[in-house]
């Protein structure tokens, strides 16, 4: 049990600032700082190469070493202060502010900073309101001004620390075990579904492993055209299939009719025609209305369950041929109306196989949905103690 205070203390008082630039190119990798991931290789980051290619300029990093990310973001106002663990070396730009501790704890310094606590500090020395290219007005020497809380017994300070490293490894863990899941289903889908031309997947529920039948999607749905002044509106989104929405109304709307709007029932596909490609469809648990927008469809159920065709045109082989049948309006706007969807081909197997699929899948999302669940119980764990454990 530790009876002694805490201090205050000004970060300069406990760091040094790095100023070292890479003059012998002793490293060759640029980093960029990402909220969620800490100091990261920029090509893994971004997939390319954004730093220039003489970095020579750059501020040289060494593992431990932190650095401040002026830049703000949503959900990270006052910018992001992370430290090198990745790498042994690294080159970051010389818009950041780079520095080590020397009179503090590294683990406990780094664990401060995954909190929100020097928000208030940066907030203080930040000029009010000002901005420079996304960055906030904050000069080096008011960042080392800020002060901070912190343990005068140091071995307080790795006892704090060690127990929010355990509490941030079990997080890392569980974002591993999800991705390990996910990486799973896609490649269990690989062999649940055929491959581009052929007819039967790898894996099989019936006895005959024979092939899959081919059809136009437009000889096996319909597009529904109705519409409708009520019910609740629903919003088809990239990630989530199709969600509730509670209101439709925005601030200075010009016009809250919505007669033009398509009506939806439970069952229904609906997808976005410009985002199809990426995508944005679903099986509608509502019924209500969609934006005139979007595409609405049922099943002819003699060949297809209303699920199955909900996983068919999410795989990656399908959203391709949405892609190639679409029309293009812009460099990265593309539209599939109902009378282009029409002519794609799809394969699908026997209503029996294609609920043994569904249900196989399911009990796959389940899994996956229950480790989220984990995960945000971890993390709503770590940020309690984060708001707890700092002065």
């Amino acid at each position: 049990m530790y009876t002694t205070d805490w201090e205050l203390r000004k970060l300069g008082e406990l760091t040094i600032r790095i100023t070292r630039k890479n003059k012998k190119l002793e490293s060759t990798l640029p980093l960029t700082i990402s909220a969620q991931n800490g100091l990261v290789d920029q090509e893994t980051f971004f997939n390319k190469k954004v730093a220039s290619h003489d970095v020579s300029g750059y501020y040289l990093l060494k593992n431990g070493d932190f650095a401040y990310n002026k830049s703000y973001s949503k959900g990270y106002p006052w910018g992001t202060i992370k430290r090198l663990n990745k790498y042994d070396m690294g080159v970051l730009s010389t818009l950041y502010i780079v520095f080590k501790p020397i009179h503090v704890n590294s683990n406990f310094l780094a664990s401060y900073y995954d909190s929100s606590y020097w928000y208030r500090e940066v907030s203080i020395n930040a000029a009010e309101g000002a901005r420079n290219h996304g960055l906030l007005n904050i000069s080096t020497s008011d960042f080392f001004n800020t002060e901070l809380s912190i343990p005068r017994n140091n071995s307080e300070q790795i006892k704090i620390s060690d127990f929010l490293l355990k509490i941030k490894k079990l997080v890392a863990l569980q974002q591993r075990e999800i991705t390990f899941l996910k990486d799973g289903k896609k490649s269990l889908m690989n062999k649940l579904f055929p491959l581009d031309g052929n007819m039967a997947p790898l894996v099989t529920y019936t006895t005959s492993n024979g092939d899959w039948e081919q059809r136009k999607l437009g000889d096996i749905t319909t597009e529904r055209n109705e519409r409708s002044k009520n019910g609740e509106l629903l919003s088809v989104t990239i990630n989530s299939g199709i969600n509730k929405t509670v209101s439709l109304k925005r601030k200075n709307s010009a016009s809250d009719d919505k007669s033009n709007y398509k009506r939806v029932y439970i069952g229904d596909i609906a997808y976005n025609s410009m985002r199809m490609w990426q995508g944005a469809s679903g099986v509608s648990k509502y019924n209500g209305i969609v934006s005139p927008a979007y595409t609405v469809l049922y099943v002819n159920k003699n060949f297809l369950s209303n699920d199955f065709l909900g996983c068919i045109i999410k795989l990656h082989n399908m959203t391709w041929k949405f892609r190639t049948h679409s029309q293009g309006l812009t460099s990265d706007t593309w539209n599939l109306k109902y009378p282009l969807f029409s002519q794609i081909d799809i394969k699908y197997p026997s209503l029996y196989e294609q609920i043994q699929i569904e249900q196989y899948l399911e009990a796959f999302d389940n899994l996956i949905h229950s480790e989220e669940q984990k995960l945000n119980r971890l993390s709503e764990l770590k940020k309690f103690f984060l708001q707890k454990l700092f002065i």
